[in-house]
């Protein structure tokens, strides 16, 4: 992965690879406002595309974890799904329009689990298939929702990946420990055996409390 800085030479070679995905694997393919906008148009909200993208960074850095301890199947669902709602109608005042109604609540929930909304950076297959002909073992650590697994299948990457760790799921969020020990304990391997790769502030301090090596991921 070009992107990605060269680790020290003393690092141990890892077995694993835990892997981010937002920001590291996959990207949207226009911005969240310009999705935003346009489907708020369609429910009868008028709200600029870049209103939406510059109120969302910090309405999303200001939210509680997206992980629910207990909770599985459609309480799960119904926990993520509200979780959104008050996002979007957090950042649609914030960006001067009214709250959501919950039709439109449930298209963008609906729309951001789409495959096509997403894409997948040019550097990631060929760098997941040498790494696993290197013997590498590869699973996802997400601060996300049960859409990912949806989401990695559709871009075609769930033959790489052995594991997926995602918040909603596993109870906590990035920078816990909590999520990277899950996925150790699925791997059957211990924290000095693996490496992570982010791309955030989150994924690095996530890493360093389950003691796990970290590599930064820096795109344009």
């Amino acid at each position: 992965m070009t992107a990605i800085c060269l680790a020290p030479p003393n690092w141990p070679r890892p077995q694993a690879l835990l892997l981010d995905a937002m920001g590291t694997l996959i990207g949207l393919r226009q911005s969240i406002g310009s999705t935003y906008a346009r489907l708020a148009a369609d429910h009868g909200l008028q709200v600029e595309a870049e209103a939406i993208d510059q109120a969302f960074p910090a309405v999303y850095g200001a939210a509680p974890p997206l992980a629910f301890p207990g909770l599985e199947a459609e309480a799960l669902e119904r926990a993520e799904r509200d979780w959104w709602a008050q996002r979007i109608d957090t950042v649609l005042v914030a960006a001067g329009a009214a709250p959501a109604p919950a039709a439109l609540h449930r298209c963008l929930f609906d729309q951001f689990a789409d495959p096509q909304l997403w894409r997948v950076y040019d550097d990631v297959p060929p760098q997941l298939q040498a790494w696993r002909e290197q013997g590498l073992r590869l699973a996802v650590v997400s601060n996300f929702d049960q859409r990912l697994d949806g989401l990695l299948a559709g871009l075609e990457l769930t033959p790489w990946i052995e594991q997926v760790v995602i918040s909603s799921r596993a109870g906590a969020a990035k920078p816990s420990a909590q999520p990277f020990h899950q996925a150790l304990d699925a791997l059957d391997l211990n924290a000095e055996q693996v490496w992570h790769v982010g791309d955030s502030p989150e994924d690095a301090a996530g890493a360093a409390a389950a003691g796990i090596r970290c590599l930064i991921v820096q795109r344009p």
